[in-house]
């Protein structure tokens, strides 16, 4: 049994990461297991940049650990934001987890300044969002907003990022959120901007963003046979086909792995 588990160990510890023949079009990316957090794939994984309305994936996993879904929060004139939106008026009031579908699936930086109330305003809400960040090990990054809008002292880097979807994927509530096509808020119909979950099979969804400096940018996540891969590219004009060949290299790499551990559990089994 020790014999075996040693050479099992080896092979766990040989399996390469994605090709190097896997080219995307990012100026940075990264592929993670978003159970183990190894790394599979990297580009310029530790480059800080701008990272557009990914940022609402941290907006959302605030709110919920400081509100419940069924809070009621008023919108006001402060909450009216440029660039996409909810849409939202002043005086109307919408459920926190309202807010969240009209962040997550339309991008609403005004749904992103509303969730804010969460914490009491604005200056308390991005000061927790540093702190989660601190606390989930994201070193190279600072949120200077809830939106993701330009901003000097808003940046994070590929392999942060990847962090942030493995605390996102975690959260059901964001989960479910975040993998949702449609959605009908207040009289309006929300659809999901992240054109994965309609192109490949196994997408759970997360963030898309963009704004003309940062580029394209998408956090996304994907499933299949029990294991769960986090993508992130930044800066790429060709994020759909880029993050769809990622998954299809790395699960094609954690075959062998699942191939190994259920040959582990067998003698394991045996032994007892």
């Amino acid at each position: 049994m020790g014999a075996a588990l040693c050479a099992a160990l080896t092979v766990l510890c040989c399996i390469p990461a994605v090709a190097e023949a896997v080219e995307v079009s990012a100026t940075a990316c990264v592929l993670m297991d978003a159970d183990s957090g190894r790394v599979l794939y990297e580009k310029n994984g530790r480059q800080r940049m701008l990272i557009a309305s990914t940022t609402k994936l941290m907006t959302a996993l605030v709110a919920l650990e400081l509100g419940e879904p069924s809070q009621v929060i008023t919108v006001t004139a402060a909450h009216m934001a440029e660039g996409s939106s909810m849409y939202l008026r002043p005086g109307e009031k919408l459920t926190l987890e309202e807010l969240l579908y009209g962040l997550l699936l339309c991008s609403g930086n005004d749904a992103a300044l509303a969730v804010t109330e969460c914490a009491g305003g604005l200056e308390p809400f991005v000061a927790l969002m540093n702190e989660k960040a601190a606390a989930l090990g994201m070193a190279d990054t600072h949120f200077a907003n809830p939106n993701g809008l330009d901003d000097e002292e808003h940046y994070s880097t590929a392999r942060d990022m990847a962090q942030l979807a493995r605390a996102a994927v975690n959260e059901p509530t964001l989960l479910r959120m975040a993998s949702t096509r449609q959605a009908s808020i207040g009289g309006r119909t929300l659809t999901n901007h992240n054109k994965l979950l309609g192109r490949m099979e196994g997408c759970l969804g997360l963030k898309t963003g963009y704004t003309k400096a940062a580029g394209r940018t998408l956090v996304s996540c994907a499933e299949k046979d029990g294991r769960r891969l986090v993508a992130v590219t930044l800066q790429d004009g060709d994020d759909w086909n880029d993050h769809a060949s990622l998954y299809e290299q790395g699960f094609r790499v954690l075959r062998p792995v699942k191939a190994v551990e259920r040959g582990l559990r067998l003698a394991a089994e045996r032994a007892i």
